[in-house]
């Protein structure tokens, strides 16, 4: 079952964004997937630690990106990337006293922090800076 479906209009019109978007998406489905499962419990610490590393990684590209456009909202987009990473990190912390609702929490969170980012602050940031090379 997967949590999180690509769609067009996730599309920033950055190649390199567009493909760590679905990348991260990806790892996010196989997470989710690996623990609705009924086979055995995945490394679930590992996996957190790989979406943490994973979307660290893209949010310093997409940073870097919005200050060489002068992006005009990069402190507000910033701060929504810090957000969900400190929740990740919570759910972290967290996971060890209560794995299964720590699970739960993450694939909801992340889904929903997924969902409304690329169609608010990643929508806006796409049209603003006018670069979108698909249809």
């Amino acid at each position: 079952m997967t949590l999180i479906e690509w769609k067009s209009h996730y599309s920033v019109g950055v190649e390199a964004v567009d493909h760590e978007h679905r990348e991260l998406i990806d790892l996010i489905n196989e997470l989710h997937e690996s623990l609705v499962a009924d086979a055995a419990q995945p490394d679930v610490t590992a996996f957190l630690g790989e979406i943490f590393r994973g979307i660290s990684a893209h949010f310093a590209l997409e940073e870097r990106f919005m200050r060489e456009h002068g992006y005009d909202q990069f402190d507000e987009h910033k701060q929504a990337h810090e957000q969900l990473l400190e929740n990740i990190r919570d759910i972290m912390d967290g996971y060890d006293a209560d794995p299964e609702g720590s699970s739960r929490q993450l694939s909801r969170r992340l889904d929903a922090w997924f969902t409304l980012h690329f169609k608010t602050h990643d929508a806006r940031l796409h049209h603003r800076l006018g670069v979108h090379g698909h249809r």
